[in-house]
């Protein structure tokens, strides 16, 4: 009998909406962040326009934001995040994800969002497996840049592979609301394509 595997996408997924952008304003104060915006509005427009990549213009605001941050001062930025209640969950996925656990199955969080906000959003379940983008840090020091590929897109199936490589063992469910997540719902046995009203 086949395992099962489960995937979520986190923003605008398992949460309400984007969490990056809510983290950076609660993390640096309005008046920082939006200078951090001002600063990078060129490489965000091209961005928007389609002109520039997505992971470089997200690095470019990353490393305006929290270069120089130490490790443990990002972390704690996450932790105080995930109990304002600024972003919040989707009851109607998180209940899903605990079916999920409940059947046993392996669930993963694949995100392009990063673990120190992301975990203790989840912190009612252990057992979940995170799969982020990684910040660089060198001697416990945010240099600002990624360490790794930003985890969108053909990256998401890229990671999942390296934990679960043998596809043919497991049956797959894959969760997501984006373009960031088509590569991992098309190779899905079980895609849900999550579109919000409103949206």
């Amino acid at each position: 009998m086949k395992r099962t595997v489960a995937v979520f996408d986190f923003d605008g997924t398992l949460t309400c909406s984007d969490t990056l952008l809510p983290f950076m304003k609660f993390a640096l104060g309005k008046v920082d962040f939006i200078m951090a915006l001002l600063v990078n509005s060129p490489w965000l427009v091209a961005y928007a326009c389609g002109v520039y990549p997505n992971w470089k213009a997200k690095q470019r605001l990353f490393s305006t934001c929290f270069s120089g941050w130490t490790w443990e001062r990002f972390c704690k930025a996450g932790e105080q995040f995930a109990a304002s209640g600024i972003s919040s969950l989707r009851p109607e996925m998180t209940s899903a994800l605990e079916e999920l656990l409940q059947r046993n199955a392996s669930v993963y969080i694949i995100t392009a969002s990063m673990e120190p906000w992301v975990r203790p959003m989840l912190a009612d379940y252990p057992s979940l497996v995170f799969l982020t983008t990684r910040p660089e840090v060198v001697n416990g020091i945010l240099t600002g840049k990624f360490a790794g590929a930003n985890c969108y897109g053909p990256e998401k199936k890229r990671r999942l592979l390296e934990v679960e490589p043998c596809r043919g063992n497991y049956t797959l469910y894959v969760y997501g609301d984006s373009r960031g997540d088509r590569e991992l719902l098309e190779w899905a046995d079980y895609p849900c394509w999550r579109v919000w009203e409103g949206k």
